[in-house]
């Protein structure tokens, strides 16, 4: 036997050993499935709870003697009904999309942009403007809504969606260009050493060669931008102050309150409904979602 088979064996030898205190079941069970679940009910139960004030009646909102506040034997829809009918939900609802879609849509083309210069073009300090971009990002919001919202009301976009669209790249850029940028040094220059040797352009490279292998990071991206705008707070109720403009976070807690009364019913079925397209969102994308994050930490 070489020194190599022994070496191949021992090792397989060690991971065996390693993980043989989970051939057991209650091994198992003590080391893997009691903290799984102690982690879901923990993660699923705001949830949980959600729903079930969401079509809770009125009266049992409140008389948490008389009636289980973990469960109620007669659900209604009275409150998801008065959220999508009597209203503006579904304008805010469609604030919130249009405002997310279209600002995610700026901080991706420009994020690839920035991460495809820094990683490939090589320039001089390149490494040093791609950390200090990511500085950029650990800027909490808590102290730039000040100075953007004397810049929003100088230009004239105060009360506007467009104030939004053009703020929230500001949060976005810095955190998807250095997600990009570990996602582009996992794919081989040498397929655009060949490309540049064919005479194509930097352009088409970044579009016909980068941008397809990079789809998965390219969503990474778009799910956390995406998430980010649909659930930001400060800035939206700093630039938006009428009803018809506001977005779901924001119009939410300012419409379904009133004064010391919470319409806890309406709020709920409001968070319920909007947490839906990101639930969907993620369900779908997952898998690409944390392969590139993956990539990034790795980077």
């Amino acid at each position: 036997m070489t020194s190599i088979d022994a070496g191949r064996r021992a090792d397989t030898t060690d991971h065996s050993d390693g993980m043989a205190y989970l051939e057991t079941v209650p091994s198992r069970v003590v080391t893997t499935y009691i903290p799984l679940l102690l982690i879901l009910i923990v993660l699923l139960f705001p949830f949980y709870w959600m729903a079930l004030t969401a079509i809770k009646p009125n009266d049992q909102l409140i008389d948490m003697d008389k009636v289980s506040p973990f469960w109620t034997w007669n659900p209604t829809f009275q409150h998801i009904h008065k959220l999508l009918f009597e209203s503006d939900y579904p304008r805010w609802l469609w604030n919130t999309m249009f405002i997310a879609s279209c600002a995610t849509f700026i901080s991706l083309v420009a994020s690839v942009l920035a991460a495809y210069a820094i990683v490939r073009l090589r320039f001089r300090g390149a490494q040093t403007v791609g950390a200090l971009i990511f500085l950029a990002y650990l800027v909490p919001p808590s102290i730039l809504f000040i100075p953007l919202a004397t810049v929003i009301y100088k230009v004239g976009l105060f009360d506007s969606p467009l104030a939004l669209i053009l703020v929230y790249p500001t949060i976005l850029i810095p955190f998807s260009t250095w997600l990009l940028m570990g996602y582009f040094k996992t794919i081989p220059f040498e397929l655009e050493e060949c490309a540049l040797i064919d005479g194509a352009s930097r352009w088409q490279i970044l579009t016909k060669i980068v941008l397809p292998l990079a789809i998965p990071g390219l969503i990474s991206a778009f799910i956390f931008s995406f998430t980010l705008c649909w659930n930001e707070f400060i800035y939206a109720l700093t630039f938006l102050s009428s009803t018809q403009n506001k977005t779901v976070p924001v119009a939410i807690v300012n419409e379904f309150v009133d004064g010391d009364i919470y319409r806890w019913g309406s709020l709920m079925a409001g968070a319920l409904v909007g947490s839906l397209p990101l639930v969907i969102l993620y369900a779908f994308f997952v898998e690409h979602y944390v392969s590139a994050m993956t990539g990034a930490v790795k980077e």
